[in-house]
């Protein structure tokens, strides 16, 4: 970590690593949320001039891994900075900027990003939410489903699809739609997963937007990287932070499970000795352990990528990194319950929770078998199967 990490990048896994510390993992979202905010950590990756930190996804990766290692993850964190303050900062309009990354840098505005569909995924390409023109504005029509925490989001970033002039065809585009927008319509999903943010399905049903609503603005805003003929490059410029974040989010969370198992195979004492001296213990511990550093790397080589421009090298890269903390998280989670025996699967060690909990990141945002597709044909160069 020495030859890879600065200084600077010590001291906020230290602060961070802190601050999670004090909360712990019977946490309150929302305090926590906003203390870490004040702090200045929710906006680490976002512009000085809209009170950011000036830093990139490298940083943020390192709240979010440092939050979730201490037993307090903040999911929108994936969403709200990553993700949707990422895609405004880069293609948003002057005004766009002034009004949403402050706030999403100190915490006190939250955005909630809408891609997948029943019927589509995540597949872009199949995406059948449309937007219409109307004037001047837009009108919306569509639903999503596996929305994070659209309860306690001020906006929703959605991706839609609009008709091209000259072509017929639909493409990409994405839209800020504020909470109480008319038509609007959101209902939570019933999940097993233990979570503080819930999951929610929307649907549009014809909601009406104003033309500033289309991020990045005309067809021409920002040498052409905005607006109906950049939806596309806005959508993988959010997607590659949110797969290096997913990482992140799995790491700590395996950093979290793999820390009470250690602790606890080292007081445990059945014979003679703890369990931990055992090397049937003691061998999948480590592994676990090595495999958790690897996906690290992999993250931290993803983000460093994204962070110096590199949006094609960081798209194999993050996608790279998130499957390999997926894997990893699933491995360090079942260990630790496996190492604690009965007690992995009690309320006090707060384990059980996480054997749903670290399957997450197997399957969203992008599952692994989809991972698996992207490597074989992007850096393999073999053919596809569809």
């Amino acid at each position: 970590m020495n030859a890879i990490e600065t200084q600077e990048h010590k001291d906020l896994r230290e602060a961070v690593a802190a601050l999670g510390r004090r909360h712990g993992p019977g946490f309150d979202r929302a305090t926590l949320w906003e203390e870490a905010g004040k702090l200045g950590y929710l906006g680490v990756n976002l512009p000085e001039e809209y009170g950011g930190g000036g830093g990139g996804i490298s940083e943020l990766s390192i709240v979010l891994e440092e939050s979730g290692a201490a037993g307090c993850p903040l999911l929108m964190m994936i969403v709200s900075p990553a993700i949707c303050a990422t895609v405004i900062a880069r293609f948003g309009t002057d005004e766009q900027k002034r009004q949403w990354l402050p706030g999403l840098a100190d915490g006190s505005l939250t955005m909630a990003f809408g891609i997948t569909e029943p019927d589509a995924g995540s597949n872009s390409h199949r995406i059948t939410t449309t937007a219409r023109r109307d004037g001047d504005g837009w009108i919306l029509t569509g639903r999503k489903v596996f929305v994070s925490g659209v309860d306690i989001a001020d906006a929703t970033l959605i991706v839609g699809r609009t008709e091209d002039a000259r072509t017929g065809s639909l493409k990409p585009c994405l839209f800020i739609v504020p909470r109480d927008a008319e038509g609007f319509g959101r209902s939570v999903i019933d999940m097993e997963l233990q979570a503080q943010e819930k999951q929610f399905e929307l649907v549009l049903d014809d909601v009406r937007l104003p033309a500033d609503a289309l991020v990045g603005g005309g067809t021409s805003h920002a040498a052409g990287r905005g607006g109906e003929d950049a939806g596309l490059l806005q959508l993988f410029a959010g997607l590659n932070p949110e797969r290096i974040m997913t990482a992140a989010f799995a790491i700590g969370m395996g950093r979290y499970a793999l820390t009470q198992a250690v602790e606890y195979a080292k007081t445990r004492q059945v014979w003679k000795a703890p369990i931990g001296a055992h090397q049937a213990i003691a061998h999948p511990l480590a592994q676990a352990h090595i495999e958790l550093e690897l996906a690290k790397l992999m993250m931290q080589k993803a983000a460093a990528l994204y962070d110096a421009g590199d949006d094609v090298g960081a798209g194999e890269a993050a996608n790279m990194a998130k499957y390999a903390a997926g894997e990893a998280c699933v491995k360090a989670v079942d260990q630790a319950v496996h190492t604690l025996g009965g007690n992995g699967l009690t309320r006090e060690y707060g384990l059980a929770k996480l054997i749903a909990a670290a399957r997450v990141a197997r399957i969203a945002p992008v599952s692994r078998e989809m991972i698996l597709n992207y490597v074989s044909h992007q850096s393999l160069g073999l053919p596809k199967s569809y």
